[in-house]
């Protein structure tokens, strides 16, 4: 059954569309990144939203014009692929003619002519080939260990071994078919018939082969191919259709919807008929909650979880009780929870970020006081150390006692084996990351009633300040005999990518990466004057060698402006930041600069990794408008909207609008600023403001402020 928020917000996306001018999904591009700057691209991933399966071409980039394969479905976000299938009898092969949409997805190959298409179910879906002539030929593949194998002329089922898991496949044709299985691997399956056009539907299964044959039967074996399409369509239509904008260019629109189908790509629901594998214990569980994996939350707890708590809160606390399950199942709260289990990778102990922004936001669905546990074991039992999870080792210890992360002076010996050999310490990036994490923490405790703890993780939440060198103006790496790292070049030093006091980033990044404690920071800066011209600086700093010495250190520290990275996660904040020492005329001008700089309807559009909605619910909420700041206050720093009128849809009933009224591409500043008629004070809008509808109008002007007073 339909909940009825569901029915509300589908009923108000049906009146709220005709003003687009077109359906939201068709103002969805995926190829746009599909080049990166100078790491990974975005690839064009036909899917449903938050569902289990998911597929794209395989393929360098979109640039690539040669097709490997084509997945049965993701490992995880860009950790690989399991099962393969391509038609004709060559790999790699050269295409022209495609068509890629959220749920639907086209090619035709040059030499054999045949046309690929693809629709997709929540567990499985359909792929369709059409053949020149009626000879057909296609290949079928198991990419990792385990098996292929025919249980007629018309059925394989199959199974994957990876990462200590496994995954399972049931597939029909939709005739009988020649199957050989190649090979005593039997890895692969070579397919011969007698048609032009044949269609394979599939369902995979994380539970076993009866499993993936019951999804099968309950999502594709009697629909159409063109209904499951039309299906698709309507439930993009129904998640982006959550935000209706009026006003921008067509570019603009295309670099919005886009940015926010990627919002839905991850976290994916596991759960089948009700069960769902558990890579955390290695057992099926029932249970009557989904259960969702994938997350890489370094990257996702600063927009893409308080987006998805704005706009789904319900799913917000399903995906964070999955989080619980975890801790309860594994003994630790997971950082990156993937798939395959827990895939220890960046630093800090960021759930806390997610779970106190979800919880402060009026997200109470999961179970709180077990969540807190998790996070506080984390906090003071588990390892700080980047790249790992599990018990603490000696530098740990010092952090607890010292208050921050030691660093070694460079040519010194690494002392402690838990290092990751090419992660290395990050001794300032952990050092801040927990700072912040620990006064995420300190927001629950008090919310629990747990006055000592409260006491104890704000104490720590201000370790951060340990590494504030005065003389240099930076947040500065700190040998554990208390003297300053030295000699230091905060541009440039560190090791590759920065890891050393770092990370991918360098100190012109690292110094804004203080969330929770804005005040705090500008204390430290000398106050709001220094602290505005230090920000001015960031955006104007040259780099101090050429861009190829710089990069080839500092891959990551793409999409720049003078210092500032466009391209990475710390850097989202930092204009933001203006507005906390009385300059929002600032914050206005630079966001519009990111955004038209930086993010475009292109195949160059993303200026670093898109990490599965990452930087997309950056641009989203940016875009709107308002951002952010800190996940854990239930609040939102304004910045510039793009738009004339955003309106979104909230799961409550209730409609959120915010209206610029002579915006354009110069009109980028707030002349004043009312909600619901009332006078904005300052430049923050309330969670609870924006819950429960209303209207936010902002003037817009060409003219900042300060200047228009003078």
């Amino acid at each position: 059954m339909i909940a009825w928020r569901t029915l509300v917000v589908l009923f108000l996306s049906t009146i709220a569309l005709p003003a687009l001018g077109r359906e939201p999904v068709e103002w969805v591009d995926p190829t746009i990144g599909g080049v990166g700057q100078l790491l990974q691209p975005t690839r064009p991933t036909v899917q449903l939203p938050n569902s289990m399966v998911r597929v794209y071409p395989m393929r360098n980039d979109v640039l690539d014009d040669t097709i490997e394969s084509f997945p049965l479905t993701l490992i995880s976000h860009r950790l690989g692929e399991l099962f393969s299938i391509m038609p004709g009898d060559e790999s790699h092969a050269p295409w022209d003619q495609e068509t890629t949409t959220p749920y639907y997805y086209s090619v035709r190959f040059d030499d054999s002519w045949i046309v690929t298409e693809f629709t997709p179910a929540e567990r499985g879906g359909v792929f369709r080939f059409t053949f020149p002539n009626e000879k057909m030929l296609i290949n079928f593949s198991n990419r990792h260990q385990g098996y292929l194998k025919t249980l007629d002329d018309q059925t394989v089922v199959g199974e994957e071994n990876f990462d200590g898991m496994k995954a399972y496949l049931y597939a029909k044709w939709s005739q009988p078919v020649a199957m050989d299985v190649d090979g005593g691997d039997r890895k692969h399956i070579k397919v011969t018939a007698e048609a032009k056009t044949i269609e394979l539907r599939y369902a995979v299964s994380f539970i076993s082969v009866d499993q993936a044959e019951s999804n099968y039967k309950n999502e594709v074996s009697e629909t159409a191919f063109d209904t499951l399409r039309d299906n698709g369509k309507q439930q993009w239509n129904e998640v982006l259709g959550r935000i209706r904008v009026k006003g921008g260019t067509d570019a603009q629109k295309r670099v919005f919807y886009t940015s926010l189908y990627r919002c839905y790509e991850r976290m994916i629901c596991i759960t089948e008929d009700g069960k769902y594998y558990s890579a955390y214990d290695h057992k099926v569980h029932e249970d009557d909650r989904p259960f969702y994996v994938d997350n890489w939350i370094w990257d996702t707890f600063r927009a893409l979880e308080p987006l998805h708590t704005l706009l789904s809160p319900e799913m917000q606390g399903n995906k964070i009780q999955s989080y619980v399950r975890m801790y309860e199942q594994s003994g630790w709260m997971p950082s990156f929870a993937v798939l395959w289990g827990d895939h220890a990778c960046m630093n800090g102990n960021h759930a806390a970020a997610w779970i106190a922004d979800a919880w402060v936001k009026g997200v109470d669905n999961f179970d709180l006081p077990t969540a807190y546990e998790g996070l506080c074991k984390n906090s003071l039992e588990a390892t700080l150390l980047p790249w790992r999870n599990g018990p603490k080792c000696s530098l740990d210890d010092f952090y607890h006692e010292h208050g921050y992360f030691p660093a070694l002076r460079p040519g010194e010996k690494e002392t402690e084996p838990a290092v990751h050999g090419w992660e290395k310490r990050q001794a300032v990036a952990v050092t801040l990351g927990n700072s912040y994490d620990d006064w995420c923490i300190a927001q629950l405790a008090e919310e629990l009633g747990k006055q000592e703890d409260y006491e104890l993780f704000s104490k720590r939440a201000d370790f951060y300040k340990n590494l504030w060198n005065a003389d240099k103006g930076f947040m500065w790496p700190k040998h554990a005999d208390g003297s300053w790292i030295e000699p230091m070049d905060p541009k440039f030093d560190g090791g590759m990518g920065g890891r050393d006091y770092y990370d991918e980033n360098n100190a012109y990044t690292y110094n804004w990466d203080v969330l929770h404690d804005f005040d705090g920071l500008i204390d430290l800066m000398g106050g709001p004057a220094a602290t505005e011209a230090k920000l001015d600086q960031l955006f104007r700093e040259g780099l101090g060698r050429s861009k190829y010495d710089f990069w080839g250190k500092f891959p990551d520290s793409t999409g720049l402006i003078g210092q500032f990275v466009a391209g990475n996660e710390p850097s989202f904040s930092t204009p933001y930041v203006y507005n906390r020492v009385g300059a929002p005329w600032k914050t206005q001008k630079r966001i519009r600069s990111i955004l038209e700089s930086w993010f475009t309807d292109t195949i160059h559009g993303v200026p670093g990794d898109e990490d599965g909605g990452g930087m997309s619910a950056w641009v989203v909420f940016s875009m709107m408008g308002f951002y952010p700041v800190t996940p854990g206050l239930p609040e939102y720093d304004l910045g510039s909207p793009i738009f004339d009128e955003v309106e979104i849809l909230l799961p409550n009933g209730k409609t959120f609008r915010i209206v610029a009224h002579d915006n354009s591409r110069n009109n980028k500043y707030i002349e004043k600023a009312t909600i619901n008629g009332t006078p904005l004070d300052g430049y923050q809008l309330q969670h609870a403001d924006v819950a429960k509808g209303g209207v936010l109008e902002l003037q817009m002007s060409d003219t900042p402020p300060h200047a228009s007073a003078e």
